[in-house]
């Protein structure tokens, strides 16, 4: 039975990631496209028009400068061209100090990085000058002298750059996709908290605990992305008139980040108050009911903050908060039936919870605040 077991787990595997690398390459169609043409026409730009001889880093910085990455483009066209520019400075300086060899070129390659770093923290500010500092010294010097390189380099960075303001991506999308999956994700922590007191199982909130965990590094890339989109809309003249509402995505996603810390914290004291028997069996009850209306409304916040439905999104995000608001007036310890201090520092975490998602529901910090029951 194990051996025809396997078989079946390996080709449910493989179609599992078949479905989604078509997902990925249907999804990638266009910015190939673009990437494509760019790399192309900057590689026959350099070529035809400024009469350079095989102008691969025209066509190498444009793809690089482009890319699928989330960083924000402008930074790394700016790192393509600079990095490359010094990259081939440093090069030709040093060659002329050292001469030509390996042990010359392990040399260049060290002090390279070491200026990279010094310089600037990009990945791909390193890459490029280590890179083109290698390349001036193993390669032999082109026809147009050592900086054509360079030029290309800043040809090829000018198309990525063009491409990016006159054909962007709507800046919007990804930024709403983004929030309403991290919301997702932080409901379903707010219902394994729930699980956990309902089964009186600390296991169950430790996992809760490692899920808002795994979020971060996800977090921190659609932050980053986020940036990118405010440079887009900020730099584009189609997408210009959103620069607000992009802006707000980006101070909502702060928010957003907020309460999925906030959500760690309170995971792992919950941990702890199960453990030790910290809550009554009706604050147990009590707190388990408000973690999963809290869940429900969080639900319902992604849905209205992604524009999910149809027409305006005001009125399910009014009643998104509306519902959050109504959880946060009820979070007194009395209230729960909670009187132990360990479970009363469980309701103080929750609270510092609702404040954060009550921000993110657009709500005043000052109103927020004012709606949890003074202790």
């Amino acid at each position: 039975m194990p051996e025809l077991a396997r078989p079946a787990t390996a080709l449910a595997f493989l179609k599992r990631r078949a479905r989604l690398g078509l997902r990925r390459s249907y999804f990638s169609i266009v910015p190939a496209l673009l990437i494509s043409a760019c790399a192309v026409g900057a590689y026959y730009f350099s070529e035809l028009v400024l009469d350079h001889q095989g102008p691969l880093f025209a066509a190498t910085s444009s793809i690089i400068a482009l890319g699928f990455s989330r960083d924000p483009r402008l930074r790394r066209v700016l790192e393509v061209g600079v990095g490359c520019t010094l990259g081939i400075a440093v090069g030709d300086l040093l060659l002329k100090w050292l001469g030509t060899g390996i042990w010359q070129a392990a040399l260049v390659l060290f002090l390279s990085v070491l200026l990279a770093r010094f310089l600037d923290s990009g990945a791909i500010f390193t890459t490029q000058l280590a890179l083109q500092s290698l390349l001036v010294v193993l390669l032999p010097i082109p026809a147009g002298g050592p900086f054509t390189r360079s030029l290309d380099a800043v040809v090829g960075g000018c198309f990525a750059l063009a491409a990016t303001l006159l054909l962007p991506r709507d800046p919007r999308r990804a930024p709403k996709d983004d929030l309403k999956v991290t919301l997702g994700e932080l409901s379903i922590v707010l219902r394994e908290c729930a699980a956990a007191l309902s089964y009186n199982d600390s296991t169950t909130a430790w996992h809760a605990l490692v899920r808002a965990r795994s979020q971060q590094p996800r977090i921190d890339a659609m932050r980053a992305g986020l940036r990118g989109a405010v440079e887009v809309a900020r730099l584009s003249p189609l997408y210009r008139r959103h620069l607000e509402e992009v802006e707000g995505l980006e101070r909502l996603m702060e928010r957003v980040d907020y309460a999925m810390r906030s959500s760690r914290v309170l995971a792992r004291r919950l941990t702890s108050a199960i453990n030790n028997a910290a809550l009554s069996d009706a604050g147990t009850m009590h707190l388990a009911e408000v973690l999963s209306e809290c869940a429900a409304s969080v639900d319902e916040l992604g849905a209205a903050l992604a524009g999910a439905r149809s027409g305006s999104t005001e009125v399910p995000l009014s009643r998104a908060r509306d519902a959050l608001a109504d959880i946060a007036t009820r979070l007194h310890p009395d209230r729960l039936e909670i009187s132990k201090m360990e479970g009363e520092t469980v309701v103080l975490l929750f609270r510092t919870l609702m404040v954060d998602l009550l921000e993110a529901a657009k709500m005043d910090p000052a109103e927020a605040r004012a709606l949890l029951p003074k202790l």
